[in-house]
């Protein structure tokens, strides 16, 4: 019988250990499965939702001419040209841009807009930089740079020019508003390097009209060399 009592008492206090012994379970114990992220079944959707955030754009006309002294093996200089497309960029009002927006595909036929980029390779870089950031699909997007590119009115001493010439950034930009008199002259802007004419920038609102820019920094220097194609 004291054999007997002595077992279950040893049973006993086992048990009182073993339930002394487990963890608690506390609510940090227990986790609830993480939702299943909700998605848009529509890419062009989902790009809507998180592009086209932006106050106007900067269209860059390069002066092909000086891009070429430094790059004469793009396709775009064996035609000799004045100023070529560069790019029609998103921008913010407060000074910052919007860039690669997204990973959507560019045009399905790129040779389509080959009047305004030659280089296949630049339609791509500016779709994927700046155009993902613009809200619009691929063809919408260089059809309007194409419309910007076009309204803008070349002055004649540039477009027929034969021989390096030196202007004040003034004495250039009053040419551009003189061909263009329906542009805000506060729409235009340059850009130079090395005291030498690199590109002519408008800023346009969302339907490509011509606006007030900015704060964007136009070129500054005294004078400017202009090289002709």
């Amino acid at each position: 019988m004291k054999k007997t009592t002595l077992i279950l008492a040893l049973i006993l206090i086992a048990i009182v250990i073993y339930v002394a012994r487990r963890p608690n379970p506390t609510p940090s114990s227990f986790t609830l499965p993480k939702p299943t992220p909700r998605t848009t079944a529509d890419p062009a959707q989902q790009t809507e939702a998180t592009t086209g955030n932006f106050d106007y754009y900067l269209l860059n006309l390069s002066w092909s001419p000086e891009f070429c002294q430094t790059h004469a093996t793009a396709r775009e200089c064996a035609q000799h040209l004045g100023f070529v497309l560069h790019g029609l960029w998103p921008q913010n009002t407060n000074g910052a841009y919007p860039e690669n927006c997204s990973t959507l595909p560019g045009p399905q036929n790129p040779g389509a807009f080959s009047d305004i980029y030659p280089d296949p390779g630049l339609l791509r870089h500016e779709w994927q930089t700046h155009g993902t950031c613009s809200g619009l699909s691929p063809d919408a997007f260089f059809t309007l740079a194409r419309n910007a590119f076009h309204s803008v009115t070349i002055p004649p001493a540039l477009s027929q020019l034969s021989q390096e010439i030196s202007l004040t950034p003034k004495q250039l930009l009053t040419q551009f508003q003189v061909a263009n008199p329906s542009f805000p002259a506060a729409s235009l802007a340059l850009s130079c390097g090395n005291n030498r004419l690199t590109a002519v920038e408008v800023c346009m609102n969302k339907s490509a009209q011509p606006i007030p820019c900015g704060p964007i920094r136009s070129c500054r220097a005294n004078t400017i060399r202009i090289t002709p194609p």
